[in-house]
C-alpha cells in the first residue's frame, strides 16, 4: 500500500516542463565583459587590448568569436582598431558623437513625429539657455555670434539659413557645458533641421523673427542673465512650434547626416 501511495505522488516525466530560453552568443558575452571593464575604468583610454591571438588563448574562444566581439565594441565606439604592425584594438571613451548617433537612430527607427520633437525641445531648451547664461565662455559667444550673422544674412539660401539655425541651437547647448544635453540637443536639432527643409514654412518673415529672437537670447546669455535667457528661449521655441504646427503636420521625418 505504501509503495502504491509513493508511486501515485511521484510526478511523471511529462509533468516536468521547461520554458524556452535564449543562450547568449559567445561574442556577446566577451563584448559585454570587455565593455564593463572599459566603462568601469579598469581598462583606461588609449590602452591596447591583448592581441587577437592572446584573447583567443585566454578566453578559449574561436578567432571568429573574438573578432566579432571586437567589432561590436568598435561599432559602440569603445575601441578603435588600427591596422599594421603597431596596430590592434585600443580602448577609447564614449564620446558625445556616440550619443548623437544613438539618439538619431532612435528618432529615425521609431519614426518620431516632428511635433513630438518640437515638444521635447520646448521642455529642454529653455534650461539649456539658462545653463548657457551661467557657464558660457567668450569662445562660446563667438560661435553664437557667428551663427547669428549667418542667420541674418539676406542672401542666404534655405539650406544655409537652416544650417546656421542648427549651429546656433547646438551652440546654446555647447555653451551650457553639460555633455548629456549637448549630445541630446545635437541629435534633436539635426532631426528638426531635416524636418523643416520647407520654403513654404521658412519664409522671409520667419527668418526675421528667428533672427530677432536669437539675438535677444544671445544677449541674455552674454549678460549672464539666466532667467531672461530661459524665458526668451521658452517663448521662442513655443512660437516656432506653434507656427510649424499651423504650417505643416508631418507623420515622421528623416534625420540626415549633418
Amino acid at each position: 500500500m505504501m509503495e502504491a501511495a509513493n508511486a501515485a505522488s511521484t510526478p511523471s516525466r511529462s509533468d516536468v516542463k521547461l520554458s524556452p530560453f535564449e543562450v547568449p552568443k559567445a561574442s556577446d558575452v566577451l563584448a559585454s565583459e570587455l565593455r564593463e571593464r572599459i566603462l568601469s575604468g579598469e581598462l583606461v583610454e588609449g590602452v591596447p587590448l591583448p592581441a587577437e591571438r592572446d584573447l583567443v588563448k585566454q578566453t578559449q574562444m574561436s578567432r571568429a568569436t573574438v573578432r566579432e566581439a571586437l567589432r561590436i565594441l568598435e561599432v559602440q565606439n569603445l575601441v578603435r582598431v588600427k591596422a599594421g604592425r603597431a596596430g590592434g584594438a585600443f580602448v577609447q571613451r564614449p564620446t558625445t558623437k556616440s550619443m548623437v548617433s544613438s539618439v538619431s537612430m532612435l528618432i529615425r527607427g521609431r519614426r518620431i513625429k516632428l511635433v513630438d520633437l518640437m515638444e521635447t525641445r520646448e521642455a529642454l531648451e529653455p534650461f539649456c539657455a539658462e545653463l548657457a547664461a551661467r557657464n558660457r565662455t567668450d569662445a562660446d559667444l563667438t560661435e553664437l555670434d557667428r551663427a547669428n550673422e549667418a542667420i541674418a544674412d539676406p542672401e542666404a539660401n534655405l539650406e544655409q539659413f537652416l544650417q546656421a539655425n542648427l549651429d546656433w541651437h547646438v551652440g546654446v547647448a555647447v555653451a551650457g557645458h553639460n555633455e548629456l544635453l549637448i549630445g541630446f540637443m545635437t541629435a534633436l536639432s539635426q532631426a528638426i533641421y531635416a524636418g523643416t527643409q520647407n520654403e513654404a514654412f521658412v519664409d522671409a518673415e520667419v527668418r526675421a523673427v528667428t533672427s530677432q529672437a536669437h539675438q535677444a537670447i544671445t544677449a541674455a546669455i552674454s549678460g549672464r542673465d539666466a532667467a531672461a535667457a530661459a524665458r526668451r528661449m521658452r517663448r521662442h521655441v513655443h512660437s516656432y512650434a506653434a507656427a510649424l504646427a499651423e504650417s505643416d503636420e508631418r507623420d515622421a521625418i528623416d534625420v540626415g547626416e549633418r
